[in-house]
């Protein structure tokens, strides 16, 4: 197979970034993976990520930091930059730890838009965004001409690097997206994240904790489709734009562990917690923007993501450790 173009992915080893890999590999794109293995969870659980993308022919893997390495030589390789890279977690970005959200959300940032600045190969850079930009509201569903107004510090650092992307296109032509995800699951999701965390307790019979009264709500968006959004923001049409991708299944916390019970033929333990400081009531997103600019619609439900996502642990679990 010839490879016609290249695409950079940062944050290969993450989450989303492993399956976004895999896509455009499927899509006969070249694919270079970097990634800098930062503490947040364990590195094996990113290594894992990275086994079936290493048997790849088309599959380079660069492990390094954006804020500290130079990056020259190897965006010079890249046709389109998906820039998933980032520290994530609302509750962890208060206090002591606030220096990582600024190295790895807002300085990684600015050194791969400053090194990009003038090139002629790059054809797109999309950089994933979060609803946690929009903060706490009661204005629902959540449009993209609503003033930002961040609940925690991820928040902020999140619409920093939102506006670095933007004032680089608006000054110096540079390409870029902004795709707003709404609270990612599925399959290879961080360890720390609540369906993980849910799922994990279930599984092993623990007491899942609830924070506040389960009522807040979230619209959860299946990987696949955030995986889908990132492709069809190669669009032309979608350089300079702010665009939500939400999976159209917002439902509150208790509706989502009811739906877990069913599928798991098993009652779950709940231990009631107080809410916790940067955690918004409610999340919708409104995505006539993606679907107008994008052609983007979620397939995925809710019930049938969370089906795959358990599904999916209860293999990890199965396995034999070494």
């Amino acid at each position: 197979m010839t490879v016609e173009c290249t695409s950079l992915v940062t944050g290969a080893a993450g989450f989303i970034g492993s399956h976004l890999c895999e896509r455009l590999l499927q899509e006969g794109h070249g694919v270079i993976g970097v990634d800098a293995f930062t503490d947040y969870y364990p590195r094996a659980v990113k290594e894992a990520n990275l086994v079936g993308l290493r048997t790849h022919p088309e599959f380079r893997f660069v492990e390094t930091d954006l804020v500290r390495a130079d990056l020259a030589p190897v965006v010079a390789e890249a046709d389109f930059i998906f820039h998933q890279a980032g520290q994530p977690g609302v509750r962890a970005s208060w206090g002591k730890e606030f220096h990582l959200y600024l190295d790895h959300n807002i300085r990684a940032t600015q050194q791969l838009l400053e090194t990009v600045k003038g090139s002629a190969r790059l054809r797109r850079l999309v950089f994933a965004s979060s609803s946690s930009v929009y903060g706490q509201t009661e204005e629902l569903p959540l449009r993209e001409e609503f003033l930002p107004r961040p609940f925690s510090p991820y928040g902020v650092t999140k619409l920093a690097a939102e506006h670095l992307c933007s004032l680089y296109h608006a000054n110096h032509g540079v390409p870029t997206v902004a795709l707003r995800y709404f609270t990612v699951y599925g399959p290879r999701q961080r360890p720390d994240m609540g369906f993980h965390k849910f799922i994990q307790a279930a599984l092993e019979d623990r007491p899942i904790a609830v924070y506040g009264d389960g009522e807040q709500t979230r619209d959860f968006t299946y990987v696949t489709d955030v995986v889908e959004a990132n492709w069809l923001a190669l669009d032309s049409r979608a350089i300079g734009q702010v665009v939500n991708i939400g999976g159209g299944s917002r439902s509150s916390l208790n509706q989502v562990l009811a739906s877990l019970e069913e599928i798991l033929g098993r009652p779950i333990r709940r231990e009631r917690r107080p809410p916790q400081p940067g955690d918004v009531r409610h999340t919708w997103a409104d995505t006539t923007r993606a679907r107008s600019i994008l052609g983007f619609f979620p397939r995925v439900s809710l019930r049938e993501g969370l089906a795959r996502q358990v599904e999916w642990l209860e293999r990890s679990s199965a396995k034999p450790t070494s």
